[in-house]
């Protein structure tokens, strides 16, 4: 077997593959063996059909399959023993193959067109310094943040007479269109001229309303009614709610009931513990706003600072070819900039893996399961009540083979432990901002000096 490269340009080439009948048939041979023992012909003994027999009727679709799998696994090997930074798929030539003879075999020659990247180094030390940010956690951020989850964490009561900020449930009707549904109406949707209608009401108050004249938007309308957004219009007139409940969120109490359902049972035994633990929690929620800010800037500055040209037709090309069915030309053409974007760095990243020999193993991938399934439980501490069902959850969620969750979470560890060695050998200038300016910079604006 012969393989050979030619570089067309600096991002294309071509790699054409001899294949001498040395090469394949052998394992021909060997799977005409294999197919007489195993295949059921009639007139013949079970294992007992001729080789002959088998070639006659098999051996072409053999000989395809076997010269295939050769070709397969030469292509992949040169470019992985030659670290030939290759994007896309290898395109076979088609004329070149339509023109074999596989009627008779002897010598074969295939090519295939192949997209490169253009060579290039990271040299992490030289990149210029990426800003890195601190967010100053005040006292008002931690009283706003009690008074959301007070809020979050909220009492629900039933009292008799309802108040503004209460939910009004009953029956809402109109007779002359003989409409009719059971609702609930917060009074925080009203707007302040009807709000007075609402405040003072008891179970079986009758209270009438113009229905486009008492609610703030159409979305209120729309959740009252039951009705879409869009058909909201074609109401209008008095409707009348049937009261037959009131509902108010008080928000819950400071006290050990509160701090266990927003800690888990046992985590602290005080307010002053509670504020101490709230603050490392909000501290470390804000770093990590900081780390996916100093991430996005890091994967900037590397695409900034590391030129690396790609086949842009080829890839558009495969995209399309590919992705058949799925998206227009015009599409891939609009979308081609971060797929590009996205590609320069995937390849940044994987050199920098494979200088650094970086891995990533299944206990990796399993923590960093655990610790999502955590933060949607909005599990702060460590419930060990609630760990055996975090696990069970984790191992379901890698286990799921139709939506691909372990190659999603391998490659989020993956892109993590490139980011660490990253942010290890490239300068940062640290800045210390409040958490209005941070704001700002996540959404690409500029901080106030």
């Amino acid at each position: 077997m012969e393989v050979l490269l030619e570089k067309n340009s600096p991002t294309l080439a071509s790699l054409k593959v001899k294949l001498s009948k040395d090469d394949y048939q052998p394992k021909v041979d060997k799977t005409i063996k294999d197919y007489s023992k195993r295949v059921n012909l009639k007139g013949f003994r079970p294992g007992k059909v001729p080789s002959h027999v088998i070639q006659r009727m098999y051996g072409k679709s053999i000989l395809v399959d076997e010269v295939n799998n050769l070709l397969s696994n030469a292509v992949s090997s040169y470019i992985r023993e030659n670290k030939l930074q290759v994007v896309g798929d290898p395109v076979p030539d088609r004329e070149k193959a339509e023109s074999v003879n596989w009627d008779s075999p002897s010598d074969f020659e295939f090519s295939y067109n192949l997209g490169v990247a253009t060579d290039f180094e990271v040299n992490l030390s030289e990149l210029p310094a990426v800003k890195r940010y601190t967010i100053n956690v005040d006292d008002a951020e931690q009283t706003k943040t009690i008074e959301s989850l007070r809020e979050r964490f909220a009492e629900t009561t039933h009292p008799e007479t309802s108040e503004a900020g209460d939910i009004l449930y009953g029956e809402l009707k109109q007779e002359s269109s003989e409409f009719t549904t059971r609702t609930a109406i917060p009074t925080k949707q009203l707007n302040d001229e009807s709000l007075a209608k609402f405040i003072g009401a008891k179970k079986d108050d009758v209270i009438t309303f113009d229905i486009q004249k008492t609610f703030k938007d159409e979305a209120a309308i729309a959740h009252v009614t039951g009705k879409k957004k869009e058909d909201t219009a074609e109401l209008s007139g008095d409707f009348t709610l049937v009261v037959e409940d009131v509902t108010r969120q008080a928000p819950s109490e400071l006290n050990q009931e509160f701090f266990d359902k927003v800690l888990g049972a046992g985590q602290v035994e005080s307010e002053e513990q509670f504020n101490k633990k709230l603050l490392e929690i909000i501290k470390g929620n804000y770093e990590r706003e900081t780390e996916a800010l100093l991430r996005r800037d890091i994967e900037q500055s590397l695409l900034d600072n590391i030129a690396i040209e790609l086949p842009g037709d080829f890839l558009k090309n495969w995209l399309e070819k590919t992705n058949e069915g799925k998206f227009t030309r015009e599409q891939i053409e609009e979308q081609f900039g971060d797929f590009q974007k996205s590609l320069k760095l995937s390849l940044i990243k994987n050199k920098i893996a494979d200088t650094e020999g970086i891995k990533v193993d299944y206990p990796e991938i399993l923590e960093f399961t655990r610790n999502m399934v955590k933060g949607q439980f909005g599990i702060y501490g460590d419930d060990e009540n609630m760990k055996e069902t975090i696990d069970r959850v984790a191992q379901g969620y890698l286990a799921d083979k139709e939506r691909d969750n372990y190659t999603s979470v391998f490659n989020q560890v993956f892109d993590n432990k490139v980011l660490d060695v990253i942010r290890n050998q490239v300068s940062t200038d640290e800045q210390t901002v409040e958490v209005s300016e941070f704001e700002k910079l996540a959404k690409g604006e500029e901080a106030e000096a």
